[in-house]
Order: structure tokens, then sequence, then C-alpha cells
């Protein structure tokens, strides 16, 4: 009886395994860059959530301000944050355009913009953010 593997066994074994790590790592990647960029919509989501809330239960205007190294709720009077978070550049997740504001009324209805779109983009993935008027959020692929 024999103990152990020849040479040719084990560089066959190597092989097999060096081609399976060559196809799967790829994909890996990609779908860590779309979990990542699918978790920075929806803290953005939820940012814009908290400050129409924010704004209805203080009755006061509350500015959101999304900027690629933090988001900030603060009253749109006050310099004094409510609440801050990271922003998606944390993870290496670009945002496109610069910094926008989006003020919310004491009734929850955005102001001052008809639409606020968010791209969040990492790799090949890729997502949308757009805030209505109204204060509903989408996120779209």
């Amino acid at each position: 009886m024999r103990r152990g593997a020849t040479l040719s066994e084990v560089i066959l074994a190597i092989t097999i395994l060096g081609l399976l790590l060559g196809i799967s790592l790829p994909r890996m990647a990609a779908f860590r860059d779309s979990l990542a960029v699918d978790e920075a919509a929806h803290r953005l989501q939820g940012a814009s959530r908290k400050a129409r809330v924010a704004a209805i239960l203080t009755s006061q205007i509350i500015e959101l301000t999304v900027a690629a190294d933090s988001l900030v709720i603060r009253p749109a009077a006050g310099t004094v944050p409510l609440w801050r978070s990271p922003g998606p550049s944390g993870e290496k997740i670009a945002l496109s355009g610069g910094p926008k504001r989006i003020l919310f009324s004491p009734v929850g209805i955005a102001m001052g913009v008809s639409n606020a779109s968010f791209r969040l983009t990492r790799g090949t993935a890729a997502r949308t953010v757009v805030v209505s008027r109204l204060g509903r959020v989408r996120i779209l692929r």
C-alpha cells in the first residue's frame, strides 16, 4: 500500500485549483462591488428618510447634505448636525457630481428640487438614487 500522492497528482490538483480561482475571483470582485454600491444606496435612502422625518417631527426646515465623504442632516438655519454618517467614498464608491443639498419642509416635501439624483459607482456596479419632490426615494439599477 502506498502513502501520499505522486508529484504529477499534486501538480494536476494545483493546476485545477488555479483554473478555478482564475475563473471565480473576477466574479467575486464584481459581486463585492455590487454589494458595496447597494449598501451605499440604502444608506443614502435611509439618510433621506431620516431628514424627512426630522423635518416633520421638529416642524422646521431640515437640510440633508450629500457629499462623497459625508451625509449630514442639520436644521437649515443651524450649523450643529443632528446626524452624520460617512459618505460613499469611505468604501471607494464614486458619487457623481459635487455635494448636493436637499431641503425638507416641515410637512416633509423637498424644497427647491424637482428630483435629486445621485449616481453611485464602483467597478462595474452602479446604482442611481432618486429623491422626488414629495420625499420619495427610489433606487434604480
